[in-house]
C-alpha cells in the first residue's frame, strides 16, 4: 500500500515542480525543450499503454477466454478512446496556440487562461485514473503488472505534467496574478490526478473481474491523449524531429523498464 500511495503521488508531484517554474523562470519553457519533454512522454505513454495496460489485461483473460481474450481488452479501449473524444467535446483542447481564422472571436488572455486551467484539470482525471488500475492490479495481484512498469508509468505521466503545471502558473502570474496564488493554481490543475487514483483503486477492489477492462480503458484514455494532444504539439514549426526522436527514446526506455526490470 506504501508503494501504491508513493507512486500515486508521483504524477502530482510532476505538475507541482512544474508550476513552480512560476518562482523561477521570467518566460515559458524554450520550445526545443517543450518539444523534446512532449515526445518523451508521447513514447512512454505509448509503451505503458501497451506493456503496462493493454497486455496484462490480454494475459489475464487467456485461461478462461483463449483466443477469445482480447476482447475485453478491445472494448475497454474503445471506451477510453470514446470517454476522452467525448470529454473533449465539453472541454477545450490543449493546443491553445494556434491562430483563430480572420472573423473568429478572440478571447482575453485571462479567459483563455482560465480555459487552459480547465482543460489541463479535466485531462489530469484519466490519467489518474490509469496510475490508480495499475497500482489497483499491483495491490490485488490479479494482473500481469509489475513494479517497476507502475512505476515508469506514473513516471511518465509526471513528465508530461510538468510542462502543463508550467503553462498554468506563468500565463497567470504574466497577467497580474501574484506568483504563489498562480503557482497555487498550477498545484491544483494536477490535484485531481492522486484523487482520481484512489477512487479507482477502491472501486477496483469491487469490481476486481472487471480488471482487464479498468486496464485497456486507461489505455486507451492515454493513446487518445498522445495522438491527440502530444503528437501534434512535439511535431508543430521546424525541427520536429527533435520531438520524434525524444518519443522513441521515451518508448524505448519504459519498455527497458516494464520488461527487463519487470
Amino acid at each position: 500500500m506504501k508503494e501504491a500511495f508513493y507512486g500515486i503521488l508521483i504524477p502530482f508531484l510532476g505538475t507541482s515542480l512544474g508550476a513552480a517554474c512560476v518562482f523561477l523562470m521570467k518566460k515559458e519553457f524554450h520550445q526545443t525543450v517543450q518539444r523534446a519533454l512532449t515526445g518523451f512522454a508521447a513514447g512512454v505513454m505509448t509503451a505503458a499503454s501497451v506493456w503496462s495496460l493493454l497486455i496484462p489485461a490480454i494475459d489475464q483473460e487467456e485461461e478462461s477466454m483463449g483466443k477469445w481474450a482480447f476482447v475485453p481488452a478491445a472494448v475497454g479501449f474503445m471506451i477510453g478512446i470514446f470517454f476522452l473524444l467525448g470529454l473533449d467535446e465539453f472541454i477545450p483542447h490543449l493546443h491553445m496556440n494556434s491562430e483563430k481564422p480572420e472573423g473568429v472571436h478572440h478571447p482575453t488572455k485571462l479567459s483563455k487562461n482560465t480555459m487552459m486551467l480547465l482543460a489541463v484539470t479535466l485531462h489530469n482525471i484519466p490519467e489518474g485514473m490509469a496510475v490508480g488500475v495499475v497500482y489497483a492490479g499491483l495491490l490485488y495481484h490479479n494482473s500481469g503488472i509489475t513494479s517497476a512498469g507502475a512505476m515508469a508509468l506514473a513516471m511518465g505521466i509526471a513528465i508530461q505534467n510538468f510542462p502543463e503545471g508550467a503553462i498554468i502558473s506563468m500565463p497567470l502570474k504574466a497577467h497580474g496574478m501574484s506568483k504563489p496564488k498562480a503557482f497555487l493554481m498550477g498545484v491544483l490543475s494536477g490535484a485531481v490526478e492522486p484523487v482520481g487514483a484512489w477512487i479507482t483503486i477502491f472501486a477496483a477492489s469491487l469490481v476486481i473481474p472487471a480488471m482487464p477492462y479498468l486496464l485497456s480503458f486507461a489505455a486507451g484514455a492515454m493513446i487518445y491523449v498522445v495522438v491527440e494532444e502530444l503528437i501534434p504539439e512535439m511535431s508543430e514549426g521546424e525541427h520536429s524531429n527533435i520531438g520524434t526522436i525524444a518519443f522513441a527514446c521515451g518508448f524505448v526506455v519504459m519498455m527497458i523498464l516494464d520488461v527487463a526490470l519487470g
